[in-house]
């Protein structure tokens, strides 16, 4: 079978045929041929080319016809209208009846050529978006997670091992990395899958509105409490329940989760039964809970509980190998969503996204990209698309080989080890030994900069 991509040539002009023929197959395209447009139609049907590029003047139907039928069968697939340069005209009024291009007689190879190279690309990222809405369904299972890069398919891999057990999984990770689409594979790929998923924020609620969301209430518990009300454990019988931010929760709704879990029970606000609830619980956090425990503003009892096992999502900088194929998702997303047809995308744009330092990860990526899509003139993504702040890009091979940090220079003698516990020091000592706003202004998370502080014996 042949990796080369085709292209069918709908032409009544034998002469003209074989050359447009030799021109597609020079530029690397198997060919299919038609001689009346109806034939074509057909061909293109049963086989379903990478491209058309059809005559204008057929003798059956014409080009417009055979436009409006292949539109109408799958329109995805570009189409390129060849007429007479007295007609220019015709090709314009072509393309705006949806054809992708148009190209005049007597035929310039070189134009015809790069045409079909770029009429070929579009073809390749329509597909892509085709894929990926034919999917959209499955986009919360294990398998629709892009994992390119080392630490995400060690996520996937350890998604894949605890999806069918019962074991409580504690998702950490920075905002914006993507924790809840990580709880919602865990759900998908499991026996729990029938059931539902309940995700609740927890840092969206004020403490008795959460313990209410959470527990449920009884009719008349409280004022305003009108209806019984149940809570998200026995929305979610059966099923998942998915708590984020579970570091936002006040110790009083603590002790009710501790006791949920413990008892596989829940008591309502204003009741006095305990409601038996089958419940897989998994959370997610970008607070050091650890940390919390030793303030005493987390119960550890029930850290131990919620961290039977956990989950460490990487930050999107650290994942360059996934950004890419992340892009190429949300680019398609955004063409569905927006119903605007995105024509190319051009090298440069994937390389402004790769040295970006991504601060709100995933969720900045696929706000950037969106808008790159919604604002781009002819649907041509560039890194003129895009408007990041210089701040944030990575540091280049082409700059400057001599680390800089806040004023500091460092000798190339100094070990790579030497310059970390320098720049750490600094840091720290510049924000009073703040570890969260020095590791926000690191790009570290602050896990790592704790073991970083004690591996360099740090005061701090």
């Amino acid at each position: 079978m042949s990796s080369k991509p085709t292209i069918l040539i709908i032409e009544d002009d034998p002469d003209n045929m074989m050359s447009v023929k030799d021109v597609a197959e020079d530029a690397g395209f198997e060919t299919l041929c038609a001689a009346t447009g109806i034939k074509g139609v057909e061909i293109f049907r049963a086989s379903l080319p990478d491209i058309v590029l059809s005559d204008l003047v057929l003798p059956d139907i014409d080009g417009f016809e055979v436009l409006r039928r292949v539109k109408n069968f799958k329109s995805s697939i570009p189409l390129i209208i060849m007429t007479a340069y007295s007609s220019v005209e015709s090709g314009v009024r072509a393309m705006r009846e949806g054809a992708y291009d148009y190209v005049t007689k007597p035929l310039d190879i070189d134009d015809i050529q790069s045409k079909l190279r770029r009429a070929y690309e579009t073809s390749l990222l329509r597909k892509k978006v085709d894929t990926l809405s034919r999917t959209i369904k499955k986009r919360y299972a294990t398998s629709s997670i892009i994992a390119e890069s080392k630490g995400m398919k060690s996520v996937l891999t350890k998604i894949e091992a605890l999806a069918d057990t019962a074991a409580t999984v504690l998702v950490r990770g920075e905002s914006g990395t993507g924790k809840e689409l990580v709880a919602r594979a865990l759900h998908v790929d499991s026996v729990r899958a029938d059931g539902p998923f309940v995700a609740v924020n927890c840092g969206a609620f004020a403490e008795n509105l959460l313990e209410s969301e959470l527990f449920g209430h009884e009719r008349g518990s409280f004022t305003g409490a009108v209806n019984t009300h149940k809570g998200a454990f026995e929305r979610a019988d059966g099923g998942t329940l998915f708590l984020d931010e579970i570091g936002d929760d006040p110790l009083a709704v603590q002790v009710q989760l501790l006791r949920a879990l413990e008892l596989k029970g829940v008591r309502r606000v204003g009741g006095k039964e305990t409601v038996n609830v089958d419940v897989r619980l998994d959370s997610a956090t970008n607070k050091e809970l650890e940390e919390m425990v030793e303030e005493g503003t987390f119960r550890e009892d029930l850290l131990y509980r919620l961290n039977v096992v956990s989950l460490e999502i990487p930050p999107l900088r650290e994942r360059v190998a996934d950004i890419r194929l992340m892009a190429d998702r949300f680019i398609a997303a955004a063409s569905v969503d927006n119903n605007i047809q995105v024509n190319s995308v051009k090298p440069d744009f994937y390389e402004v996204l790769e040295a970006y330092n991504w601060p709100g990860n995933v969720r900045q990526l696929k706000n950037v990209v969106e808008s790159a899509v919604l604002l781009s003139p002819g649907g041509v993504l560039s890194a003129e698309s895009m408007n990041l702040p210089r701040t944030s890009a990575r540091h280049r091979a082409s700059e400057p080989d001599v680390p800089e940090t806040d004023g500091l220079r460092f000798p190339k003698e100094m070990t790579l080890n030497q310059i970390e516990r320098i720049i750490l020091e600094e840091r720290l000592k510049t924000n009073n030994g703040n570890r969260t706003l020095s590791a926000e202004q690191l790009g570290i998370s602050r896990r790592t900069i704790q073991r970083k502080i004690k591996e360099h014996e740090l005061p701090y």
